[in-house]
């Protein structure tokens, strides 16, 4: 059986929530109910958040700059303190 490539088994889905994504400018966030809004879909904040845990394309696709709605850092698969470390890096730069 032959493998598929990475990009192949991205979704639709998360293909729009990382273009989404890839717009936070840097030093600034977003929150996951502010992609699922982008992209059309507004009640899919955990499915958001789901996706942009397994992101493929980091740092490409910056997730560490998004948080949860009521301003507390949420998940990140390299560690919370490495998301606060790379917000508080690029807050400084901005």
């Amino acid at each position: 059986m032959k493998r598929k490539k990475r990009n192949e088994r991205i979704t639709e889905f998360e293909k729009a929530v990382y273009a989404a994504c890839k717009l936070i400018p840097k030093g600034e966030t977003r929150t996951y109910k502010w992609i699922a809004a982008r992209i059309g879909r507004p009640r899919s904040c955990r499915a958001v958040g789901n996706a942009l845990h397994k992101n493929p394309f980091a740092p490409q696709v910056p997730c560490h700059r998004v948080i949860r709605s009521d301003g507390a850092i949420g998940g990140f698969a390299g560690g919370t303190a490495k998301k606060l470390k790379l917000l508080r890096s690029e807050a400084k730069k901005k």
